[in-house]
């Protein structure tokens, strides 16, 4: 149900918040779900098979095109909520957990098909306002793009000279893009 195809990939999203691609209000951290639905969108997940907190990450990415990644801050909280709450269990494989459904997730499930099938609703109305998955040669140009500016971050602190050059940059990237 949520692995279609895309790797990574990225957006930039700009003016109001009605504009968003994924709707709702652009929060702090800008985040494309509404309050609670990442936690049946996991609990979901984790329903058709288990799942290490990676594969989580990989097939939410995968269900909005790369449009958005949650952080491993957002989900590993959000796992361990669902296993303190005794609706998952995890198994340590090596430097790795296994995550699983128990048998009061799966009651719990089946209570919340109406939350599912709106967070399901959601995020599909979210994947056809984003559009198809970007071409292969878009995903890699926006790789390169990401790749050079934490290469030059991480070679100390910039000057106030070097960060106008590269906001300008950046900016200019933006406005082209939009143009197309």
């Amino acid at each position: 149900m949520f692995g279609h195809g895309s790797k990574r990939g990225g957006s930039r999203h700009g003016g109001d918040w009605r504009d968003h691609p994924f709707g709702g209000r652009r929060g702090r951290h800008d985040r494309p779900l509404e309050q609670g639905d990442l936690r049946w969108l996991v609990l979901d997940l984790i329903g058709e098979q288990p799942r290490h907190g990676y594969e989580i990450i990989k097939a939410i990415e995968d269900a909005f095109n790369g449009a958005y990644t949650p952080s491993p801050g957002v989900i590993y909280p959000t796992l361990t909520l669902l296993e303190e709450t005794g609706l998952i269990v995890s198994e340590t494989q090596g430097a790795k957990k296994l995550y699983s459904l128990t048998d009061q997730g799966r009651a719990e499930l089946a209570a919340r098909v109406q939350e599912v099938t709106a967070v399901r609703g959601r995020l599909e109305e979210a994947r056809a306002r984003f559009g198809a998955n970007p071409a292969p040669e878009m995903i890699r140009a926006m790789d390169n793009l990401r790749a050079a500016v934490q290469v030059r971050l991480s070679k100390g602190p910039l000057s106030p000279e070097a960060v106008q050059v590269i906001t300008g940059a950046l900016d200019r990237a933006a406005s082209e893009i939009e143009r197309s």
